[in-house]
């Protein structure tokens, strides 16, 4: 049409990015409603609130994008705030159940709090934030907050379902490692930026791997007797895992060697099976695992306290290809946890087979842009720093996901973005302010070359003349 200008890069991004949070509210406000109608026959009497609470979230979301990170991928923004709209919509499910079985609170409301607390934080970093260069600096300030952080649930009297995940501070419980694993990958990123032709370029071969050096060892062993000493005295697996996991990756990111891999692989199988083998609540998890009948025989294993792991097996069976239906399952026969980690069960007996891969196509897609925008970043910092927060990403979502369905044992960590928790879903969100910052960073510095006019050839006359032969 006349008269109308060509979006320039950032407004085709912001527009694209507008058009798929409409549809993220559209789908979590059906969500609601369905639920509502399956559970109580008639639409639920929250449904106007929650409609105007996720269209108020997206449009102020999208409004400090646009503001302060314009150039920042079109896809982050919606699905961290589909995954968080769905978390919604099932904790609304479970209070209903859990409620009229168990009686309780709700916990709903209080995860539209957190959620509007977690979009507010991701804004803030977007505006205070407006280099993400300048975590370079304090690489070393980060990592000894990091450690104080992940040795002080050891210290706290808290010990809640047989781990040390928790300090309580001001009457307000916070899991501190899930804002650790963004300060590690900050100081990994730093520490590798540096450090990674040393750790690359020397080293023996043995049977066709070119390992790394016995003095260069010592970073990747400190790591892995940090990760054992979190799982010997806290009992959490799954934040030795992510821990161990994401420093593992980044390093052979940054030096492309395979070696690490195997050190790595060799040094987790390793410490896993010593501390298995003594540690009470790690080795009944295991038992659990390997056989998770076995709740319900006359001689149980030692420290199979609960029948957890059977009942999710159970209701991914009852939910089939396409699942029961929302609201028409049994979730509530998970008992605790039931709205933390197995709160994918609630999507595997209700929405199916079909709904589990949705949501993790969703998960997969959003590690996927956190790649594509490494790829993308001119700096190593902000490349190393991008691979490390996916990774951290890639492998809560594996080993919460491994656990419930099976796969590995359970850990007990919460689901990103879906799962109750105040301290994950505000440090999700941070993440997610990260990664729009990086991947604006690399645009705007992209669309500054497109810009740059092109060097002109140089004049014929100003040209040497070509030699002539025999002169």
């Amino acid at each position: 049409m006349r008269g109308l200008k060509p979006l320039t890069p950032a407004g085709a991004r912001r527009r694209t990015e507008a058009l798929l949070l409409a549809l993220t509210v559209g789908i979590t406000v059906l969500g609601h409603a369905s639920a509502g109608l399956a559970l109580n026959g008639v639409l639920p009497a929250s449904l106007a609130d929650f409609a105007a609470s996720m269209s108020l979230l997206a449009l102020a979301a999208h409004l400090g994008v646009r503001r302060f990170a314009a150039y920042a991928d079109p896809l982050v923004l919606p699905l961290a705030l589909l995954l968080t709209g769905l978390g919604l919509v099932l904790l609304h499910r479970l209070d209903h159940a859990y409620i009229e079985q168990y009686g309780g609170d709700a916990y709903a409301p209080g995860q539209l709090v957190w959620t509007v607390v977690g979009v507010a934080a991701c804004l803030l970093v977007l505006a205070l934030l407006r280099d993400h260069r300048r975590l370079q600096r304090f690489i070393y300030l980060t990592m000894a907050a990091a450690l104080v952080l992940l040795a002080a649930p050891a210290f706290s009297p808290a010990d809640t379902y047989g781990a040390k995940r928790w300090i309580v501070v001001g009457g307000l419980s916070v899991q501190p490692g899930e804002f650790v694993k963004i300060m590690i990958a900050v100081f990994f990123a730093g520490y590798l930026v540096v450090h990674r032709e040393s750790l690359a370029l020397t080293g023996r071969r043995f049977l066709g791997m070119q390992l790394p050096p016995m003095r260069q060892l010592g970073p990747i062993a400190t790591v892995w007797v940090l990760s054992l000493l979190v799982l010997v005295f806290e009992r959490d697996l799954g934040t030795s895992l992510i821990f161990f996991g994401v420093f593992v990756v980044m390093l052979y990111v940054a030096t492309e060697r395979t070696g690490w891999i195997v050190c790595g692989l060799v040094m987790a199988a390793g410490g896993a099976f010593a501390v298995g083998s003594a540690e009470p609540h790690v080795k009944a998890r295991v038992a659990a695992w390997l056989d998770p009948l076995s709740y319900y025989r006359e001689q149980r294993p030692p420290g199979v306290t609960s029948d957890q792991a059977a009942q999710a097996l159970f209701g991914f069976g009852s939910g089939g290809m396409s699942g029961t239906g929302l609201g028409l399952g049994h979730p509530e026969l998970i008992k605790f946890a039931g709205r933390s980690d197995f709160i994918l069960t609630t999507v595997g007996e209700e929405l199916g087979l079909a709904g589990v891969m949705a949501v993790l196509l969703l998960y997969a897609l959003l590690v996927q842009r956190g790649l594509r925008m490494a790829l993308g970043a001119r700096d190593p910092f902000g490349k190393l720093l991008a691979v490390g927060l996916s990774a951290a990403l890639a492998l809560q979502v594996f080993v919460v996901a491994g656990g419930v369905t099976g796969l590995i044992p359970l850990t007990g960590k919460a689901l990103p973005f879906l799962a109750k928790g105040g301290s994950s879903l505000l440090a999700n969100w941070i993440m997610v302010a990260l990664l729009l910052r990086i991947s604006d960073s690399a645009e705007r510095l992209r669309e500054a070359d497109r810009r740059a006019p092109a060097p002109s050839a140089a004049p014929a006359y100003a040209r040497p003349a070509p030699a002539v032969p025999g002169r």
